[in-house]
Formats: C-alpha cells, sequence, structure tokens
C-alpha cells in the first residue's frame, strides 16, 4: 500500500506518459489526439472536478504529437487546472449554446503542427465522446482539410500499460477493499437486507480511506446468484443464501473490481462444489497471465476448468478484462479478443459458473502482469466460503 495515501502524480510522471503517447501518435498517423472524457482527461492532466457529474458544459484536452498539451475548457475550470502540470489553458465563458467551445477548439486543432492530416478522438471501443453530436458535426467542418479519425485504439494503447505509479494506486484500493472484505462476518448478520449489507460495506470502505464506492452490488440467493449487475435490493438474508459482493472503490482516480462470496449459514455440499471448483478456476487464470500470453489463452485456460466441475453458463460473456481508470478497460478475456499480454498491463481474473438453473457463483482478482509473471493485487479470497451467523 501507498505509505502516505497522498493523492496526485508529479509534474515528470505526466512528462512520461506524453512522451510515450506521442511516440504512438506517430506510429499511428495521427497529428494529435484531442480528449474529452473524465478519465482520458485526467490520464494526461492530472485535472479531476466534481462538475463532470453536470452535462451542461463540455471539456476539451488536445495532445499533439509534438509538444505539450492544451487544455480547451471553460472558464470555471482554469483555477483548478492551472494548479495541474498543464501551462497552455485556452477558456471560454461557458456555458455558450451557440458556441460552447466549439470554435475555440477547431482552432487550436488547425494550429496543431501538421505532418499526416489526421487527428484521433474518442469514437470506437469502450470510448464515448461527451459532446453533443451536432457539435462534434460542426467540428468536423470547421476543420475541414483534416481528417477526424478514431483513436480510440491509440488511446487504449497508450493507458493499457500501466506506469509503477498508476499500479501503486490500484494496488492501494485493492488493500483496502480486501481488508473492508475481512470485516464482513462481523458486519452482516442473517436478517439483515442486502441493502443493509451493502451500506455496512460502504461505511468499511471509506473509513479505510477509499475515496468512492461508485459500484457495489449485493445480490444474494439459495445457493447462489442469477446475475451480478443489479442490486442491491430489500431482500433479506436467509439461511442458505450466498451473498455476493463485488466493489469498484476508488483511489486516487484508480478502481479495484474484484468480489467475494459468502454463505449465509450452512448452504449446500453443491454451493462449496461450486464455490471450490471457481476458486480453483481464479488460480488458473491468474497463473496463465504471463507476458507472451493472450486474453483467448486466459479465457481458455478457465473455462476448460469451469466445464471440467459441470458449469451449464455463464452469462457474464468473458471472463475478465482489464482496470484502471475505469471500473472496465479493455482487455477482454474471451475467444476473439486476442490480445498479447505485456508487463504493467492490469487485470481482473474473473470466472464464474452457472452450476444449477439460478445459481451462480463467480470469482473475481485483481493481478498485475510483470516480466516475472502474475502479481495479485488483491488479497487471495478464502478457499472456503466464509460464513455469515
Amino acid at each position: 500500500m501507498l505509505k502516505t495515501g497522498i493523492h496526485g502524480f508529479p509534474p515528470a510522471e505526466f512528462e512520461s506518459r506524453l512522451l510515450r503517447a506521442q511516440k504512438i501518435l506517430v506510429e499511428n498517423a495521427l497529428d494529435a489526439v484531442f480528449v474529452t472524457t473524465p478519465p482520458n482527461i485526467r490520464y494526461f492532466t492530472g485535472f479531476d472536478s466534481q462538475f463532470y457529474e453536470s452535462p451542461t458544459r463540455p471539456w476539451f484536452v488536445v495532445v499533439p504529437a509534438e509538444g505539450a498539451p492544451i487544455a480547451v475548457i471553460p472558464e470555471i475550470g482554469a483555477p483548478k487546472m492551472a494548479e495541474t502540470w498543464i501551462s497552455d489553458i485556452r477558456t471560454w465563458p461557458a456555458p455558450v449554446p451557440q458556441d460552447d467551445g466549439v470554435s475555440l477548439l477547431a482552432d487550436t486543432l488547425l494550429a496543431v503542427p501538421r505532418r499526416f492530416g489526421r487527428i484521433g478522438t474518442e469514437l470506437g471501443r469502450e470510448m464515448t465522446l461527451r459532446m453533443p453530436l451536432i457539435e462534434f458535426e460542426r467540428l468536423r467542418a470547421d476543420v475541414s482539410g483534416v481528417e477526424i479519425a478514431d483513436g480510440s485504439p491509440v488511446l487504449w494503447r497508450i493507458r493499457m500499460v500501466k506506469t509503477p505509479a498508476e499500479i501503486d494506486r490500484i494496488r492501494h484500493i485493492c488493500q483496502i477493499a480486501s481488508a473492508a472484505y475481512a470485516r464482513v462476518p462481523e458486519l452482516v448478520s442473517m436478517g439483515d437486507s442486502e441493502r443493509e449489507a451493502a451500506r455496512k460495506l460502504r461505511i468499511a470502505l471509506s473509513s479505510l480511506g477509499a475515496d468512492a464506492t461508485p459500484f457495489l452490488p449485493a445480490i444474494s440467493g439459495p445457493g447462489g446468484v442469477s446475475q451480478i449487475v443489479c442490486g442491491p435490493g430489500d431482500r433479506v438474508l436467509q439461511k442458505g443464501d450466498i451473498l455476493f459482493f463485488d466493489t469498484g472503490s476508488v483511489f486516487d482516480g484508480y478502481f479495484c473490481d474484484f468480489d467475494r462470496n459468502y454463505a449465509v449459514g450452512s448452504v449446500s455440499d453443491a454451493a462449496h462444489r461450486a464455490h471450490e471448483a471457481v476458486w480453483r478456476a481464479t488460480e488458473a487464470g491468474i497463473a496463465a497471465a504471463v507476458p507472451g500470453a493472450t486474453t483467448d489463452d486466459l479465457f481458455q485456460t478457465m473455462a476448460v476448468r469451469l466445464q471440467e466441475a459441470g458449469s451449464i453458463g455463464n452469462n457474464v460473456g468473458r471472463l475478465g478484462h482489464g482496470l484502471g481508470l475505469q471500473l472496465t478497460e479493455p482487455p477482454s478475456h474471451m475467444p476473439g479478443d486476442g490480445t498479447r499480454l505485456v508487463p504493467g498491463m492490469v487485470l481482473t481474473i474473473e470466472p464464474g459458473m452457472e452450476y444449477a438453473p439460478g445459481k451462480m457463483v463467480v470469482h473475481e482478482e485483481n493481478i498485475v502482469v510483470t516480466e516475472n509473471g502474475p502479481d495479485l493485487l488483491t488479497q487471495r479470497a478464502p478457499r472456503a466460503l466464509p460464513t455469515l451467523s
């Protein structure tokens, strides 16, 4: 864990990110990339704002293949942006519905040194453009002669390999969440509702140092759960249930994402066998996460173990994914993804199996790929189901 828990990165961290990004931009024949979403803006600048919760004002950062990044942002954000390492900050008095930064952004893009005549932005896989489509079409017209291309593959190539400082943050929040999960048998009891159980875990996460917990499904069912994406609800925990928690908690902008299962009183032998099978599949997935392996390899390694254990399905569609400034990032551990693992990638290992109709057990751990193999960032889940009384 971080020794101090201090937030933020020194300018040298962002300078290093920029140099790597600019090399990748040139390799992909892009003169620049401009970003509009909070994770990408934060990656290149360190700027964060609770004002992102308001859709009224767009925010832009231009990362050129030569030179320093340029912030094109509403005036209201300039004082805080000036505290980051960014020195070129261009503003307008937003909101101005008739021209909310579009002409200022166009002028900025047209002034970027031109070598390829192409500028990328967040148009593709697992990215969104945080500006109205009608204004994006106007921007394209205003920069006629410059192609605005899909920059998502480049942005994911830049972000997919984490720096040591990023990995430190992810490890820190993984350890916080691991400690909070260890407290669950003391905090949650039979008779609590899913909502009460989630509130108790959220308080523990906060007290241990999590900045926020945007994602916290708490789902229960007799011997297993039927889904892992919705909840908590008002269902009361009963003897024979499995309680499933999953948390995406955050420290300094970086997520953990892993789950834990708990038996409520005594559960069936079939539930214990399913838990053991998924725990063993997790072990296999972790061991397979070595440089040179592919995401297809990880999927196949875990899928074989699950099939051998009698899995009748898995409605998740994949067995893990990338992790960082977002709860889920590329790659996906699934057939056809084909991403080759390299040191610095942070991944979830997430096998799950439906062992009977409507009864699913899922495990998840977070790792970083290193030259020497996988490094576990979470505290490994107990092999035997912990019990809530």
